[in-house]
């Protein structure tokens, strides 16, 4: 039974935008409705369509909504790093990622917060029992499924969603993962990511989401993104199985002297 962690007091919901001023306001106020509590943090990258000056009004009328003003775009990695390094600096307890174009239901976050009670990473998973995808062509479809199964075959990792974007991190365990090194800029974070906290023991739990394909707005999702994600699961796979190799020629020759031992 995985123990009960400490409560999150103070919760806040990363939000990166490039280009989302259509969006942006009704995913806020969807979001300040259905959890009242929450802070928001607006990590824009220097949007030509104005959402940071958009973000910017937002928060002039609401306390709870900031911005975060990045020179221009630097890929979702980091931004949501620099959205945690904000977070951990300003003592909150869990830091939640989320998409500015309405795919991820602001209503479903409590479901996310609940089952954080306990487990170290939650991620809203299109792909286990419950979870659906809206709108979405085949094409699309076939990819995501494509991709994280080559994510959990080569890796070995058992999340059914190592790609979705739906997540809430305890900040302690942000600390445990290792944040120094991360390279990854588009939605290979994700993978790269629950890779590092399967690593390191934590607990990593997936709850069932209702992902909406966005209605206003271009996907960011490229060629480029998808070139990252498959070159650096090839090479992280690759390193997994050399080591597990020479961790089981290790046990063999240790048995070996074992043997010569007895002998």
């Amino acid at each position: 039974m995985t123990a009960s962690r400490p409560p999150l007091r103070r919760v806040c919901v990363l939000i990166p935008t490039y280009n989302e001023a259509a969006s942006l306001p009704g995913v806020v106020a969807r979001l300040r409705t259905a959890v009242p509590d929450v802070d928001v943090l607006v990590l824009d990258d220097n949007s030509p369509d104005g959402t940071g000056r958009l973000a910017d009004a937002i928060a002039a009328t609401d306390s709870q909504v900031h911005v975060m003003h990045r020179p221009g775009k630097a890929g979702l990695g980091k931004a949501y790093l620099a959205g945690f390094r904000w977070a951990a600096e300003r003592g909150y307890d869990a830091v939640v990622e989320m998409d500015a174009d309405g795919s991820h239901l602001p209503e479903q976050l409590p479901a996310l917060l609940a089952a954080a009670a306990e487990a170290d990473v939650v991620i809203g998973s299109r792909w286990v029992p419950g979870g659906a995808i809206h709108h979405w062509p085949a094409t699309r479809k076939a990819l995501s499924l494509a991709g994280n199964l080559y994510a959990r075959t080569l890796l070995g990792i058992r999340v059914q969603d190592a790609t979705g974007g739906y997540r809430v991190y305890r900040v302690d365990a942000l600390r445990q993962m290792g944040l120094e090194d991360v390279a990854s800029a588009g939605y290979c974070f994700q993978i790269d990511l629950t890779l590092r906290a399967v690593d390191r023991g934590l607990a990593v739990t997936e709850v069932p989401i209702d992902f909406v394909e966005r209605e206003t707005g271009q996907s960011k999702m490229g060629r480029p993104i998808v070139v990252e994600a498959l070159r650096r699961v090839t090479a992280w796979g690759l390193a997994r199985r050399a080591q597990q190799l020479r961790s089981a020629g290790s046990r063999l020759r240790t048995g070996e002297q074992w043997h010569q031992l007895a002998d």
